[in-house]
């Protein structure tokens, strides 16, 4: 799929000397052509085409936002709502035990995706288990086992072509084991379609998974769309995972599989390491699409007054009550890499007054990546309440993160001098007073 279509009309809208609504209509066109080329549904085309130019002629863009920067901000706002918007996918398991069932197209990543899958329930502290039902790739039973053994997580299978009962066999015992998520590895699509299809949908009828997740290559390209719609009518698509998202292909294939199935994209692999497994974000898949490494700027400066007041707005909520959480600190976390100074974020931070100067030489950016990366692998209720994190849950989450559990208490410590620090402001007028002199 050539979204690099997509890449070059923004490009050529940006320095284009024509006047805006000929931009506009001009880079419409090469839109509509990039995406209909890539057989992405026509109807939808329309329509997503449709709504960037009503925005583009109709609003006005902020002071001192050019329209074409406020057109490039229009046109990613579409985007984004066009694979799900802002909202990140429901990953936590709707009851328990939750079965998936892997489908895909052979060569897609779909067993080493299996393992993955299972790495990232596992140290979210579910129970997992792996049934490897593919029984006609040569070596898929061996891989996938030696990819649970890596994960750490329950293992079934049996010698034999009789996909359909292991994998009933294999949930029935996993069940059986106590296993909260069970993910059932199938055979890749081959040139005996018809039979692989029909056991696609004899394996479905006997397990019946609460979710079947579409496995595609991001170079897949134009197959997509054949491709996805076999395998909906076959057994329909709960989710979609996009493979091998690594930096050379762009995600394209999964635009035509969206279309036809209407299932969300959940999960994209961008490696081959076990943790290479991401939560699909819509705004970050689109600054794919679209090279965002041209659009940033345009992007960052439209955000950057925004950021800055919501982060003095959570920083004085704080100093009001003299509390903070980790969900507190990883937000502030994301806002000062998104403004691009970690001093501009202890100088408007109301802990500030609580790191001293050695310390403040010490933090960076890797510090910062390395935070973020532990504060991802906490569970909601660890970051709303600290307090309930004990040794054993540090090493899960250190685990989870690639850190050491020494990088983690040196958050939660941290944490801790902070929230100190907090309740010390709250009381101390002359403080909060220096506090305030630094919002003004």
């Amino acid at each position: 799929m050539a979204l690099e279509g997509i890449k070059d009309a923004v490009r050529k809208f940006l320095r284009s000397s024509a006047d805006y609504e000929t931009s506009v209509n001009t880079f419409i066109k090469e839109l509509q052509k990039t995406l209909i080329k890539s057989d992405v549904n026509v109807k939808l085309v329309l329509q997503l085409t449709r709504n960037i130019k009503q925005r583009a002629l109709k609003e006005k863009p902020p002071p001192g936002v050019s329209r074409r920067d406020w057109f490039i901000r229009i046109v990613y706002e579409e985007l984004t709502k066009f694979f799900g918007g802002d909202k990140e996918p429901e990953v936590k398991p709707k009851e328990i035990p939750w079965v998936i069932m892997m489908v895909g197209v052979q060569g897609s990543g779909k067993t080493t995706t299996a393992g993955k899958l299972a790495k990232f329930y596992k140290v979210r502290g579910y129970k997992v288990a792996l049934i490897a039902a593919d029984t006609y790739r040569p070596g898929a039973k061996d891989q996938l086992k030696q990819l649970a053994e890596r994960a750490g997580v329950l293992f079934y299978t049996e010698p034999g072509d009789d996909a359909v009962g292991i994998a009933k066999r294999g949930v029935e015992w996993a069940k059986k084991k106590g296993a909260e998520i069970i993910i059932v590895d199938t055979a890749g699509r081959h040139k005996n379609e018809a039979e692989l299809l029909k056991e696609m949908e004899d394996m479905a009828k006997e397990i019946k998974p609460n979710e079947v997740m579409l496995v595609i290559d991001a170079s897949i390209g134009q197959q997509a769309k054949t491709l996805a719609e076999a395998f909906h009518k076959t057994t329909p698509i709960g989710s979609i995972v996009v493979t091998k998202l690594d930096g050379t292909a762009k995600g394209g294939g999964a635009l035509s599989a969206v279309a036809v199935t209407g299932a969300p994209i959940k999960f994209i692999g961008t490696g081959e390491k076990l943790d290479e497994l991401e939560v699909f974000k819509p705004k970050n898949f689109v600054a794919r699409i679209l090279g965002l490494g041209d659009l940033e700027a345009i992007l960052e400066r439209l955000k950057g007054i925004e950021e800055s007041k919501k982060l003095e707005e959570i920083s004085e909520k704080m100093l009001e009550k003299g509390e903070i959480t980790l969900k507190d600190l990883y937000y502030q976390i994301l806002s000062v890499k998104k403004m691009g100074s970690l001093r501009k974020l202890i100088s408007m931070l109301p802990f500030s007054f609580a790191i001293d100067d050695k310390l403040l030489g010490k933090l960076d950016d890797k510090i910062l990546d390395k935070w973020l990366a532990i504060l991802n692998s906490m569970t909601m209720e660890e970051l709303e309440k600290p307090s309930i994190i004990d040794r054993s849950r540090m090493k899960r989450i250190a685990m989870g993160s690639g850190t050491s559990v020494k990088d983690v208490e040196e958050l939660l410590n941290h944490y801790k001098t902070t929230k100190t620090m907090l309740r010390k402001l709250k009381k101390n007028k002359k403080l909060l007073q220096r506090l305030a002199e630094r919002f003004e």
